[in-house]
This record gives structure tokens, C-alpha cells and sequence, in this order.
């Protein structure tokens, strides 16, 4: 959706966001819908990088809902039959609420908390019917048919087809419809003030420093994840050899800007969203191509271990959704910065072909575990010996556990409390919950590094307005902002499919509260 523009050196406008990704999107979108006509998105990236972050998503939105019966009028991709084969317990504003803090450590915002989850439902409605976002139910990523129900877990239900990408073609289907001009390769380069008010934005358009005026600014530009030098300066050295997941354009300009206007710095700078990625995917950028199918979430069915052979998290602890954007870290930490995924026969029918797929991952397959540790040896492996032993202990762990408890039964739909510990015999490291042996060939494994996707730490808002905050807890007049630049929210972890949640459910406050201002200065009508 590019837009041919020769712009002279200032223009006049009601409201511009800064970036174009789901985030940006919705802000756009929800000021047009309040009442501003002339909305324009500045862009950084090319057109062929349109999307932001977004587009290397699977598309999950985390929402506060009672049931399958709320979500089914919202999925395309559910008939009556099926439905009454499909479990989706509700998941209240308390469950959301607590996945955040308790996954937090009791540090995110209460008040920010509180806004994003219980304005959650609305905002998945209001992306249904005014955005038209295809919404379906993640089978292929959250649910596990068991007794021939398909049975959803972790509290996450929502996705969209075709993930990521579809999301963004239907973001830039409504920005079009609506009028909302969208300039690509397009850097801010600062903000504009009145006073103590923001009041526009200078842009670099085609080699030439534009003034862009508006009485409302909303900054939706990420965080700083593509940047080796912010990354290293925040998160530490190590950080150096994460691999960029999506978008390689967020580099922390959003909050610059917001920072030499005396903006608040608030949240979690030494921690961000990491995840299990493929050890083979590009270092600075995702691949618009594959996109998420580098993500490897299929440790809950397996072991990881480090190159010297030995298991370093708890791959039970939690369901995927609560654990996965925690585990990049993990990896990056081990030596080499890198780890194995490993699995035998009876899992390995049950990992995602999107991730998993031969034409996707580069598989390390045996006969033997003694086998695949050779060839392990070949990818990285240091210690042949310590990884055989690790397998074998984790084996006989679990075969105590079962001596001790007979009846308990896999079941990857509930924390099924299979595990490694016992009266008898326990790990120091438990594997707590899916716990099987891997004794059964042939024997897959897979080798994964750290991919980050976005930042913790950012800007302090109004949790009403997404007004952005000074350091001195006055709200900045014509400043917002939403997604990724929002600090406070999340702390060392994550729940899956918050992100784009909060991206949409503070997008719709900046845009009305733009719209709002907008108003007020007679600039809409």
C-alpha cells in the first residue's frame, strides 16, 4: 500500500503515528474511527518490510474471554460439529491478570496490568468487526487432541490465519479503506515542541528533513532489539549474538525521541522477549519467507541440553506459552550460546510441522542414542559421554517416579505432574510435568540458538490515554504511544500473545485520545 507523495518541506495533519506495524495500525485506524480525517504513518522500512514485528508473528492474541462459546462468533475456522468436540475453559480478567504478575514477579504495573487485560475482549472485538482480522482458533498451536477432544491449553485460544502475515494484510486492507496515508522508508528524526507540547515531527523523506505538524504524535516504532549496540548496552555483551527475529528496523528511535523530551524511562532494561530459534535462521533480521517457522517450541516434549551435554532448564516447568519467552535467555547464557532439542520416536510425530518440517529445520536423526550423539559431536556436541549420561539419568528418573506412581498418565493438555522427581530418585534439575523417556528409536534432534524479539523496557504511560509520561509524572500533551516503546508491562517473562493484545488495546486509547485533543485544538471537525 505505498502512497506516491512528492511532500513539501512542512505539512499539516490531525494526527501521525510513528511506525507501521500492528501497533501503529490500530492507533491509526482507532483515530480515523474517533474522528480525524488526515492520519498519516511514518514509516523507517521499506514497502518489502512493511508490518513490523507483527509480521513475524503466529498472530496469538491473548484476551480475557468466558469460553468457547464467546469466541466461536469471532473464529473462521470452527463449524457446529467440530464445536462440539473443542474444550476452551474461560479465562477470566484474574487469570490474565495473575499470568502477568506472577510470570512479573509481582513487578509490571498494576494499574497498566489492569487496563490492557480488562480492555482485552474489546479490543479482539473491535479488530474483528471495524479491522475484519481473520480470527481462528490455534489448534495447530494450543490445543492437544486428547480422547478425541481437541482440548486448548495455557489460556490462549485466539489466532490468525495465515499468522502474522495475514494480520498485517488485513491491517493495511482497513488502513487503506479508510484513507490513512502510509509513508515508507520514512525515519523520524525528532520530535516538535510548543512549550512543554509536542506538537509534530520531523521526518527524512527522500534524502530532504520534513516538518510534519499535528497536535497528536503516537510513537508505535518498537523498541531496540535490532540494535547490537543498545542490546549490549542494556541487556549485556552476551546479547551481541542474539538473532533478530523480526523486524531489523527497531533501533530504539522511538525512544530517543521521547527521551530528549524529557520522557520517563520506566520497566525492565535488562530483560526482553526471547525465545528457542532455529541456530541456522539469519542473525539480524527475520526471513519474511519462513517468518515465525523458526521458532522451536517443541522442548516440552523432549530434553535441551547445552553442547557440553547437560540439561539446563526445567522443560515442565510451565506450559510453552509461560516459558518460551523466558528460554532464549537460557540459551544465549550456555556455552556456545547455543543448545540441542532432542526427542525420541513417540514425540516425534507430535512436533509442528511449521517448525519442525523437513523443508524448515535441519533435522540430526539416529538410530541409537549412541548414535546420535556422534553425530551431535559433528554439530557442536563437546562431551559425547556427559550427554549419554544425561540421557540416562533423566531416563531412570522417570522410571522411579512411574514405580512411585503407577497411575498417572501423559497428558500434554494439563500440567499432568509427570516428572523426574521421586522419593526414590530426583534430579537436581526436574523436568516437572510431560516427563517421558527417551529410550525409543530413532532419536531427532535440533540445534537452537537465542532469538529476541522485543524489549521490556521503554516508555511510562497514562494507562488511559497511553499518554506519554515526563519524568516528573505529568502527562506530555500530544504525545503517545503504544506496543513494543510501552515500559512496565512485563517483567523477565511473558505470557504468549500478550504483545499484540496490548499493541491493539493501547493503540485504541492513543488514537481516541489523538482524536480527543485533535478536537479540542479544532483540527478535526
Amino acid at each position: 500500500m505505498s502512497a506516491v507523495f512528492d511532500p513539501p518541506m512542512t505539512q499539516t495533519l490531525d494526527c501521525i503515528v510513528v511506525g507501521g506495524g500492528h501497533a501503529g495500525a490500530s492507533a491509526a485506524l482507532s483515530a480515523v474511527e474517533a474522528g480525524c480525517k488526515d492520519v498519516l504513518i511514518v514509516e523507517k522500512a521499506p514497502e518489502e518490510w512493511v508490518g513490523g514485528n507483527g509480521y513475524f508473528t503466529a498472530g496469538a492474541h491473548r484476551t480475557v474471554h468466558a469460553g468457547l462459546a464467546d469466541l466461536l462468533p469471532i473464529v473462521t475456522n470452527v463449524t457446529a460439529e467440530q464445536a462440539e468436540k473443542i474444550d476452551v475453559a474461560p479465562y477470566t480478567a484474574d487469570d490474565f491478570i495473575g499470568d502477568i504478575m506472577r510470570l512479573g514477579e509481582n513487578k509490571p504495573n498494576p494499574e497498566l496490568v489492569k487496563a490492557m487485560v480488562e480492555n482485552s475482549r474489546d479490543a479482539i472485538q473491535w479488530l474483528a468487526e471495524t479491522v475484519k482480522i481473520p480470527f481462528i482458533l490455534a489448534f495447530h498451536r494450543q490445543a492437544y487432541q486428547v480422547d478425541g477432544r481437541q482440548k486448548f491449553w495455557g489460556g490462549l485460544a485466539l489466532s490468525v490465519e495465515d499468522g502474522g502475515k495475514g494480520l498485517i494484510k488485513a491491517d493495511l486492507r482497513a488502513l487503506q479503506e479508510r484513507g490513512v496515508k502510509l509513508w515508507f522508508n520514512t525515519p523520524a528524526v525528532k520530535l516538535v515542541t510548543e512549550g512543554s507540547a509536542v506538537t509534530g515531527v520531523v521526518v527524512r523523506k527522500s534524502g530532504e528533513e520534513v516538518l510534519l505538524k499535528a497536535s497528536a504524535v503516537i510513537l508505535a516504532c518498537g523498541g531496540y532489539e535490532s540494535s547490537r549496540d543498545l542490546r549490549m548496552k542494556h541487556l549485556g555483551p552476551d546479547w551481541k549474538y542474539a538473532r533478530v527475529r523480526g523486524t531489523p528496523y527497531n533501533t530504539g528511535d522511538g525512544i530517543l525521541m521521547a527521551q530528549a523530551m524529557g520522557a520517563k524511562l520506566v520497566g525492565d532494561w535488562r530483560g526482553c522477549h526471547s525465545t528457542c530459534w532455529d541456530a541456522n535462521a539469519p542473525t539480524d533480521a527475520g526471513d519474511r519467507e519462513l517468518s515465525n517457522q523458526f521458532t522451536k517450541s517443541g522442548y516440552p516434549l523432549g530434553i535441551m541440553v547445552n553442547v557440553t551435554g547437560e540439561r539446563f532448564v526445567d522443560e515442565g516447568l510451565d506450559f510453552r506459552n509461560y516459558t518460551y519467552a523466558k528460554f532464549g535467555k537460557q540459551i544465549l547464557l550456555q556455552p556456545e550460546g547455543s543448545a540441542f532439542q532432542v526427542w525420541d520416536a513417540k514425540m516425534i510425530p507430535r512436533l509442528r510441522s511449521e517448525e519442525y518440517g523437513d523443508d524448515v529445520v535441519e533435522k540430526i536423526t539416529a538410530s541409537t542414542i549412541d548414535e546420535l550423539a556422534e553425530r551431535l559431536v559433528d554439530k557442536g556436541l563437546q562431551d559425547k559421554q556427559r550427554f549419554l549420561w544425561t540421557v540416562r539419568e533423566y531416563n531412570d528418573a522417570i522410571y522411579q517416579h512411574r514405580m512411585e506412581h503407577p497411575g498417572s498418565r501423559w497428558d500434554p493438555a494439563i500440567k499432568d505432574g509427570l516428572s523426574t522427581q521421586s522419593s526414590r530418585k530426583s534430579l537436581i534439575l526436574a523436568k516437572s510435568n510431560w516427563a517421558l523417556p527417551i529410550e525409543e528409536g530413532p532419536f531427532l534432534a535440533v540445534k537452537v540458538a537465542c532469538g529476541i524479539t522485543f524489549t521490556f523496557g521503554g516508555l511510562a504511560i497514562n494507562p488511559e490515554t497511553g499518554g506519554v509520561l515526563s519524568e516528573s509524572g505529568d502527562v506530555i500533551r500530544g504525545l503517545f504511544c503504544t506496543g513494543e516503546l510501552i515500559g512496565d508491562l512485563y517483567y523477565n517473562n511473558y505470557p504468549g500473545g500478550s504483545g499484540l493484545t496490548a499493541g491493539t488495546v493501547f493503540g485504541i486509547k492513543a488514537g481516541r485520545a489523538a482524536a480527543r485533543l485533535a478536537d479540542s485544538e479544532h483540527i478535526c471537525t
